[in-house]
C-alpha cells in the first residue's frame, strides 16, 4: 500500500530559505505585493524575484498558478516556486494551489513559506492529495517521498487545523489504493482482510460468508459471484462515535473486484479497466477510515458486497430468475448488469438490520452515466430532496463534481418482466435512470436514500487537479463533509 507524503509544521524562519534543499515555495498575491518571505527571496536572488514578478509570464498568471525559477542564485534549492494566491483564499483555491506545487515537486523535499497566510491547512491538503503515487507493483525501487515543511507564523494552530484533513487524505489514499489494485491481488478475500485490519482504528468489522448470505436470502448477490472461484462476501463496518441511541447513516458500496460481464461477456478492448468496478466499495472503505481517524462524532454503518463476475459452467445465465432478500424475483436479461444485483440485497439488509436515518449507495454502475455526464460529475439520484440537497452542498464544498439526475414512475415500465417481478435491465434508453429505478424498489418508503453512480469519476484516464491518472478517490471528501455537517 502507498503512504502519505509527510507534512510537518515549523516556526516561520526566513533564514531557512537560503539553505533549504529540494524546492522552496513562496506566496505572492496577484497584485505582486511582496510578503516578508518574498522580500527575503528577492534579496537572496539579487533582485531576480522582482524581475520575475514584473515579467509577462507572472502578469498572465492567475490564482493557483505556479511560476518557477530554476536553480535560483543565492539559494541551495533547485527551484524557487512562486505561488499566486490571494491573502484570504477560498478553501478550494488553496487546495488546488497546493496540488499544483506538489505536481511540480514530484515527491521531493519542499519548504513552503506560508507565514500568516490563511488556509495553510487546505494548502497542505492539496499537496498531500496530489503527491499520491501507486507503485506497489513496480520492481524498480521508487524514490523515497520527500518531506513537506510548512513554515508558519503559528505552526501548532496550523497543525491542529490540518490533522482532520490529513485523516481524510488517508481515507482518499486507501480508496485510491484499493481501486488501483489488480484483481489477482485484490480478491474478495484480500479486500475483506484489508477492511478487517481497520478494527485497529476503532471500527467494528464483521465478514458475512456465503453460507450466511444464503441463510439471509441474498440470492441476487450470490448469483453474481457463483461463476467465480473467489467467494462472495459482505463486510459490515460500524463506527459508533455519536450518541448511543442515534440511528446510523448507512453507506453501501458495490465491490465487484473484477467484472468480465459474466456470460454476457464484455468486449476484450478495455476489459482490463474492470479492476476498478469495486470503486463504490473502495469509497465506502476510505470514508470509514477517514471517519475513524478523525474520530467523527456520528454513528455510521458501512456495508460492501464483494463479488467477482466471471463466466463458467456455474455462472448465472441470461434468462435465469433469482429471488432477492426482499422476496422480489428478478429476471436476468444481461449478466453484465450485475452491480444492481449486489446492491439491492445489501441495501435491504442494511435497512432491515440497522434502521438507518438515511442510506447512500455508491457504485460504478453504468456506462450510460459517462455518456450523460462525462468524467466531471457523478450521477446523483434520490427519493428525498432535503437529504439530496445536503449531500450536493457537501460535494460542492469539497469540489467533487455531482449532478442530480431524475427518477420517475414512467421509467418503471422499462423494467417489466414477462416471467418475474422485474428485469435487471431496461434497455439502452435512460440506462443510468432505469438502474436507479431498479435500486429504488429496494428502498423502504421511510428511508431517505441517495444513489451515486460514480462510473465516470472513480478512475480516469487523465490526471485531475488532485490526482494522477487512475483512481481519484472521489467521494471520500464529500461524504466526510456530509457526515460532519449533518450528523455530528
Amino acid at each position: 500500500m502507498s503512504s502519505l507524503i509527510p507534512i510537518r509544521f515549523q516556526e516561520f524562519d526566513l533564514e531557512a530559505m537560503a539553505q533549504a534543499g529540494g524546492r522552496v515555495a513562496i506566496i505572492i498575491p496577484d497584485d505582486g505585493k511582496m510578503s516578508p518571505a518574498a522580500r527575503r527571496a528577492n534579496r537572496l536572488t539579487k533582485g531576480g524575484l522582482a524581475r520575475l514578478v514584473e515579467s509577462e509570464s507572472f502578469r498572465k498568471s492567475k490564482t493557483g498558478d505556479v511560476v518557477s525559477m530554476a536553480w535560483p542564485t543565492g539559494m541551495a534549492a533547485e527551484a524557487l516556486d512562486v505561488l499566486v494566491l490571494p491573502r484570504r483564499p477560498e478553501a478550494g483555491e488553496a487546495r488546488k494551489a497546493g496540488a499544483a506545487l506538489a505536481k511540480l515537486a514530484g515527491g521531493k523535499d519542499m519548504l513552503v513559506m506560508v507565514g500568516n497566510q490563511a488556509r495553510a491547512e487546505d494548502l497542505a491538503l492539496g499537496i498531500v492529495l496530489r503527491s499520491y503515487e501507486f507503485d506497489a507493483h513496480k520492481t524498480k525501487e521508487s524514490q523515497k517521498a520527500g518531506t513537506v515543511t510548512i513554515s508558519h507564523a503559528k505552526p501548532a494552530e496550523a497543525e491542529a487545523d490540518f490533522a482532520p484533513l490529513y485523516a481524510i487524505a488517508d481515507g482518499v489514499r486507501m480508496t485510491r489504493d484499493l481501486t488501483n489494485e489488480p484483481a489477482n491481488v485484490l480478491t474478495t478475500t484480500e479486500f475483506a482482510d484489508r477492511l478487517v485490519e481497520m478494527q485497529g482504528l476503532g471500527l467494528e468489522v464483521e465478514v458475512l460468508d456465503e453460507d450466511k448470505l444464503a441463510e439471509l436470502g441474498m440470492r441476487t448477490l450470490l448469483s453474481v459471484g457463483q461463476g467465480s472461484d473467489s467467494p462472495s462476501k459482505v463486510v459490515v463496518m460500524q463506527w459508533n462515535g455519536g450518541a448511543k441511541d442515534d440511528a446510523p447513516l448507512a453507506l453501501v458500496g458495490k465491490g465487484v473486484v473484477f467484472d468480465t460481464g459474466g456470460i454476457s461477456l464484455k468486449p476484450a478492448a478495455g476489459m482490463e479497466e474492470m479492476t476498478m468496478d469495486m470503486g463504490g466499495a473502495g469509497v465506502v472503505a476510505g470514508t470509514m477510515r477517514a471517519l475513524a481517524k478523525r474520530k467523527a462524532k456520528a454513528n455510521v454503518v458501512a456495508l460492501v458486497g464483494l463479488v467477482e463476475n466471471m463466466p463458467s459452467g456455474n455462472a448465472t445465465r441470461p434468462g435465469d430468475v433469482v429471488r432477492s432478500m426482499k422476496g422480489d424475483t428478478v429476471e436476468i436479461i444481461n449478466t453484465d448488469a450485475e452491480g444492481r444485483l449486489v446492491l439491492c440485497d445489501v441495501m435491504w439488509y442494511a435497512q432491515e438490520r440497522f434502521k438507518p436515518v438515511g442510506m447512500i449507495d455508491l457504485a460504478t454502475l453504468t456506462g450510460a452515466i459517462i455518456i450523460g455526464l462525462g468524467h466531471e460529475n457523478a450521477g446523483v439520484f434520490s427519493n428525498n430532496d432535503t437529504f439530496c440537497d445536503a449531500f450536493l452542498k457537501s460535494a460542492k464544498a469539497e469540489d467533487e463534481g455531482a449532478w442530480r439526475m431524475p427518477l420517475g414512475d414512467a421509467y418503471d415500465k422499462l423494467l417489466k418482466s414477462r416471467i418475474a417481478d422485474m428485469k435487471n435491465v431496461g434497455g439502452r434508453p435512460a440506462g443510468s435512470v432505469t438502474a436507479a429505478q431498479f435500486l429504488q424498489r429496494f428502498v423502504k418508503e421511510e428511508t431517505p436514500w441517495i444513489h451515486l453512480d460514480i462510473a465516470g469519476v472513480a478512475s480516469v484516464a487523465e490526471e485531475t487537479s488532485y490526482a494522477p491518472k487512475g483512481a481519484t478517490g472521489w467521494g471520500v471528501r464529500a461524504l466526510s463533509r456530509f457526515v460532519q455537517d449533518n450528523f455530528e
